[in-house]
């Protein structure tokens, strides 16, 4: 019993760290569309200077993750909670690296005015945003329902990310003046596009979990 509890203690310590990774991101992609709209270098320096934070919580989940493997011994259902975490810890770090892209971003556009509002691009974000948080609650209620969510939500970020290129190709057709920011621009479409697929990473793991095979749900 003290074995099953210790395991038990320790996989919730993964769940706790996956969630404040989880927390991390939501707030570095809303800041870092903060900074976009405002190109606000201040801002995104800061951002990039935060990054550490997600790396050193992905080393810790990866070292707690192998050491419950090697004194715990898990097997079977609690053995594939841990490699899924080890799996979420990469693909959320992985989006906090791409929303300090957007970030960078920011800092090549010092000084310029936005050639266009932002519209599409604060709503992939919002629609990302509510992924990560969906994302990591399959995990922590083992939701499958909450999983294949994850694949509705990307085809909107999808869709809306080819309304983005569109909108971008056509302003440069128009004024090719444009076309150094616009591929800026585009480029943060795509940053957020790779955020929300990471999120459906996620969701295919969680599906994995429960029932033991892993969909494709990045179609």
């Amino acid at each position: 019993m003290v074995k099953r509890k210790e395991l038990d203690e320790g996989l919730e310590q993964l769940k706790v760290m996956l969630l404040e990774m989880g927390n991390i991101v939501e707030t570095v992609l809303g800041e870092a569309m903060e900074a976009l709209a405002a190109v606000d270098v201040d801002k995104a320096k800061a951002i990039i200077k935060e990054d550490i934070k997600l790396n050193l919580l992905e080393e810790k989940i990866d070292d707690l993750g192998a050491r419950i493997i090697a004194t715990q011994q898990p097997v079977a259902k609690d053995l594939r909670r841990i490699l899924i975490a080890f799996k979420m810890a990469s693909d959320l770090e992985r989006m906090g690296d791409l929303s300090v892209d957007i970030a960078k971003v920011v800092l090549r556009l010092e000084g310029q005015e936005l050639i266009k509002p932002l519209i599409d691009l604060p709503q992939m974000a919002e629609i990302s945003q509510q992924m990560i948080y969906e994302s990591i609650q399959s995990y922590v209620q083992e939701n499958v329902n909450l999983a294949y969510k994850m694949a509705k939500d990307d085809d909107q970020v999808d869709a809306l990310y080819s309304q983005v290129i569109r909108d971008l190709f056509a302003l440069m057709i128009e004024n090719p003046k444009t076309i150094s920011q616009a591929s800026l621009i585009s480029f943060v479409g795509r940053y957020i596009e790779r955020i929300a697929d990471h999120a459906t990473n996620i969701g295919e793991s969680v599906v994995y979990l429960v029932t033991g095979k892993r969909p494709d749900l990045n179609t």
